[in-house]
């Protein structure tokens, strides 16, 4: 009952503020908690900057009967309410997930599907408990799709978040080495990954399939699917072409060339397009949807830089494979240029992160790159025998030994973890 005063007073409402520094005139207010402060204790700040109702879960804060609700958790009663508005619109929800990709998969398939439908999509990298609930909340009864991106880093989340959003229709775009510290191993990243999966499966959905990926067609096993790849039983048959630079793929005879960096991204680009004819997006208005879109969030980015440099930049994260797929797209790379790999620590690997670290290492000790750059605390306590593996403790350290290496006509990856903050090294360059 209480969920459903709540959405009366959201629906007459701007929206769901949860931070009094922005409130939205005439919008929810919801006390969130966490470690370091008590969004109780800000309600009625709330109010007074132009909130019409706040939702609390200490009725010492609730001043009136008018402007203020009484729940027993706030975080409890903001996803409640989330899964009523879900149920209240009705219409089909995509989720995806993935260890790598996913946020660009989003972009790209919101990018395509926009062409043809009102799409609200979560915003940036909104996925965990609260942005997914807040993801669903932005969406309104002009919305015709919602587009609803969830991560994790331990088990059981995607099931929750899957409990909540309820999606349709599902995507992964891959299993990789991401957040170990809290799955454990690849195997448990795997588990906790298909969670999506399986609740589509109970639910009778549709899941979106690569089928030139081993590891998923192996967990699918179930025949509700709109599948892709180059693999002969695709229904969206495909092929990528070789010795390329950016991320390009065929279908149909026709080629379509992105401009994002990473051979790696042409099967986010694929699940964009095998998704946009399921949902009969005309082809030539996917194709320029795919071919169109630019990364602006420190993923995939190609910039051009001062003193003929091209600055490859994925600072947004990296786990070990999202680093071994960066470094051996840029090992062949095909250029005249030097080649220079800056590239940062990975975060959230537990008691695999040393050996994790000394992999990316070995690797990097056997490749064409002319120069490179090793980042952070990690990768300070990796060994090599290699002299051009420059080893920096932060990236305040490199920044200033790149302003002095005055660096030019070279190509340079820039790819570690977002606690690394590599994208700051871009004004070195630019």
């Amino acid at each position: 009952m209480t969920t459903a005063i709540i959405h009366q007073r959201f629906l007459v409402s701007s929206g769901i503020s949860t931070d009094t520094r922005n409130i939205k005139p005439g919008s929810v207010f919801f006390a969130l908690k966490g470690k370091n402060f008590n969004g109780n204790e800000f309600a009625s700040q709330a109010i007074a900057n132009g909130a019409i109702c706040a939702i609390v879960d200490d009725k010492a804060f609730a001043l009136n009967d008018k402007e203020y609700i009484v729940v027993n958790d706030t975080l409890e009663a903001l996803q409640k309410l989330a899964k009523f508005h879900r149920k209240f619109l009705g219409i089909p929800i995509i989720g995806i997930t993935g260890s790598n990709g996913k946020t660009t998969t989003k972009e790209l398939i919101y990018n395509v599907l926009s062409k043809k439908y009102q799409v609200t999509a979560t915003q940036g990298n909104l996925n965990n408990h609260i942005g997914v609930p807040l993801s669903l909340l932005a969406m309104d009864e002009e919305t015709e799709l919602g587009l609803i991106e969830m991560g994790a880093n331990h088990p059981g989340e995607i099931e929750f978040l899957s409990n909540i959003a309820m999606p349709d229709y599902g995507f992964i775009t891959n299993f990789g080495k991401a957040h170990l510290e809290g799955f454990g191993s690849l195997e448990g990243v795997i588990q906790a990954k298909t969670e999506l999966y399986r609740h589509l499966k109970e639910n009778k959905k549709l899941i979106f399939l690569n089928l030139d990926d081993e590891v998923q067609r192996l967990e699918v096993n179930y025949n509700h699917t709109f599948t892709f790849g180059s693999n002969r039983k695709a229904q969206v048959k495909l092929t990528y072409p070789e010795n390329v630079d950016s991320a390009e793929l065929i279908f149909n005879d026709t080629r379509f060339t992105s401009q994002l960096n990473g051979t790696y991204n042409a099967k986010n680009m694929a699940a964009a397009l095998c998704i946009g004819l399921y949902f009969k997006v005309p082809f030539e208005d996917i194709k320029n949807a795919i071919e169109n879109y630019k990364s602006s969030n420190n993923r995939s980015q190609i910039v051009e830089g001062k003193n003929s440099n091209k600055i490859y930049l994925d600072a947004y994260n990296a786990n070990p494979t999202s680093m071994m797929a960066a470094l051996g797209y840029f090992e062949n790379l095909k250029t005249n240029t030097t080649k220079i790999a800056i590239v940062g620590d990975m975060g959230e690997l537990g008691a695999a992160s040393e050996t994790e670290h000394q992999v990316i290492v070995n690797f990097l000790e056997n490749t064409n790159i002319s120069e490179i750059y090793l980042v952070g605390k990690k990768f300070k306590k990796t060994t090599t025998s290699r002299p051009n593996i420059i080893k920096f403790e932060n990236t305040e350290n490199i920044k200033k030994h790149l302003k002095l290496a005055e660096i030019q006509n070279s190509s340079i990856l820039i790819k570690g973890s977002r606690a690394m903050a590599l994208e700051n090294i871009l004004e070195v360059f630019v």
